[in-house]
C-alpha cells in the first residue's frame, strides 16, 4: 500500500520524458487515473488537476517501491507544434511513415518528469545486495499506459530516441 512520504524525503530529478500527440487524443482527467492505476497497483497519485471541461492538465504519481515519483503536466499549442517539428525530423530515420506523419501533427504533449525519492541523512551504498534505489519499472509503466492511451508517441529528449 502507499506509504506517504516523510518529511525527511527529497526528490532529486533525474529524466523528462514527453509524450508527443495530437491534441484531439486529449483525456479527460478520469482517463489518466484509470490509465495509471491500471498500470500498477504500487502507483499512487495525488494533486489531479483539469481543467473546467474535464481534461487533464496534471498529476502527481507515488511510486515508494522504486523510489519514485513523477510530476505529469500537459502542454498545448504552437511551441508544441514546433518541437513536434524538429523531433521528427531529427528521427525520422528511426521512425515509420504513419510515425513520422503523427508527429508533424502532434500539438500536445505530456511532459513525465521522474525523480528519485531520496531518504534524509541516509549513506546508500549501491554495492549493499539490499540497496533499493530508483527503480524504473514504474516510470514505464506509466509512459506506456499514457501513450497508448493518447496514441502518441514517447521520447526521451536527451538520448534522442523514441521510447517503447
Amino acid at each position: 500500500m502507499f506509504e506517504e512520504s516523510s518529511a525527511d524525503d527529497e526528490l532529486a530529478w533525474r529524466e523528462t520524458y514527453f509524450i508527443l500527440f495530437r491534441s484531439r487524443n486529449r483525456p479527460t482527467l478520469t482517463q489518466v487515473e484509470a490509465a495509471i492505476g491500471g498500470a500498477g497497483k504500487r502507483l499512487a497519485m495525488d494533486h489531479l488537476e483539469a481543467d473546467e471541461e474535464g481534461y487533464f492538465q496534471s498529476v502527481l504519481v507515488q511510486a515508494p517501491e522504486d523510489s519514485a515519483a513523477m510530476e505529469i503536466s500537459l502542454e498545448t499549442g504552437e511551441a508544441v507544434l514546433e518541437q513536434s517539428a524538429e523531433v521528427a525530423t531529427t528521427l525520422r530515420k528511426q521512425l515509420t511513415a504513419e510515425q513520422l506523419n503523427d508527429l508533424f501533427r502532434a500539438d500536445a504533449r505530456l511532459d513525465v518528469m521522474h525523480f528519485e525519492r531520496l531518504g534524509a541523512g541516509e549513506f546508500e551504498d549501491e554495492d549493499d545486495p539490499d540497496f533499493e534505489g530508483l527503480n524504473p519499472a514504474s516510470l514505464i509503466a506509466v509512459v506506456n499506459a499514457l501513450t497508448r492511451l493518447t496514441r502518441g508517441i514517447a521520447i526521451d529528449p536527451a538520448a534522442g530516441e523514441v521510447m517503447l
